[in-house]
């Protein structure tokens, strides 16, 4: 029996990474192959048969949604499940999205159980996930940055996120829940502490800028405290369920005089407590970027332009 083929693009390779180690873990028998952007998947879709398509939305030099209508256009790509997999999880891209024929949405930050679910009902659409079932399932890793370890940390271990359940795209984020003292993970451990804010409001934490952090555990407030081209470092409160070294996330920045949101993708490289103690009521994360969008770029560069980030911050320290 032939296998099921899904063809996973995104300009993040991190992404690609992630989403490819999920579906081969718990589908032994997939095969999966990748493109850095829409024209290299066009491209491959011109040559060869996939059984499904899990794309970015903005990615250079073809979007995701510009993939979804090319693809639509094809007589034989026309029925093709794709299922769009992006941090633009706001009802007017979603509603866009369907509008142009895509089959599934899944909003980044993700779980690996998100991820699946959507494969799964993207599948059973045109009858082939009793074909992709026939792969006895091993067992799922609910940690979904684990999955990309080897290409990572070489092969080193690494701290295993809890279970995080489905978060709404839709909903307004809550505000975080001030957490009760507790014992620090070992997250924290990954470098000194630093010097404590001067009071307990987020805003006064030093930063240079305000955001909103996407994890898989849910949504939150977050200061900026530096930025470079490759990764930012956040100051946010801390909660019942602590954020863990190589979660993906999105960091929502609002952008121009109508407000709009640039969302950054990347993951956690480093949790450390912002206070020298270990029930720090604050955690600082060293958030790294895995976009290759150009437009993305330049908007961090015009960020850093503006002195929102502070001069002596080292890039990777």
């Amino acid at each position: 029996m032939s296998k099921i083929s899904v063809l996973v693009v995104d300009d993040a390779s991190f992404i690609r990474d992630l989403v490819k180690k999920c579906l081969r873990n718990y589908f032994p028998g997939i095969r999966t192959e990748d493109a850095v952007n829409g024209k290299k998947a066009q491209a491959m879709l011109a040559k060869e048969a996939f059984d499904l398509v899990l794309c970015d939305w903005e990615m250079p030099e073809m979007s995701g949604l510009e993939l979804l209508t090319w693809c639509r256009e094809q007589d034989n790509l026309k029925t093709m499940p794709f299922v769009m997999v992006t941090s633009r999880g706001d009802k007017e891209n979603v509603v866009q999205a369907i509008q142009a024929g895509v089959s599934g949405y899944v909003s980044k930050p993700f779980t690996n159980e998100q991820l699946l679910t959507k494969v799964k009902q993207a599948l059973n659409k045109v009858g082939k996930l009793d074909t992709l079932m026939n792969s006895a399932p091993t067992k799922m890793n609910s940690a979904f940055g684990n999955d990309s370890l080897s290409a990572l940390t070489g092969g080193k271990a690494a701290v295993v996120a809890p279970s995080a359940a489905p978060v709404n795209p839709f909903a307004k984020p809550a505000a975080a829940a001030p957490a009760p003292a507790a014992a620090p993970s070992r997250g924290l451990l990954n470098s000194p502490p630093v010097k404590a804010p001067a009071t307990s409001a987020a805003a006064s934490a030093g930063g240079r800028g305000q955001g909103q952090l996407r994890l898989p555990s849910g949504t939150q407030q977050c200061v900026i405290k530096a930025l470079s081209i490759k990764e930012a470092l956040l100051v946010v409160k801390r909660t019942d369920t602590l954020p863990q070294v190589l979660d993906s996330a999105v960091l929502d920045l609002e952008q121009g005089d109508n407000a709009e949101i640039a969302r950054l993708n990347g993951y956690l490289h480093a949790i450390v407590a912002f206070e020298p103690k270990p029930d720090s009521e604050w955690l600082q994360l060293t958030f790294r970027f895995v976009d290759q969008d150009a437009q993305k770029l330049d908007y961090i560069s015009r960020l850093i332009a503006r002195g929102t980030a502070q001069k002596h911050f080292v890039p990777g320290a």
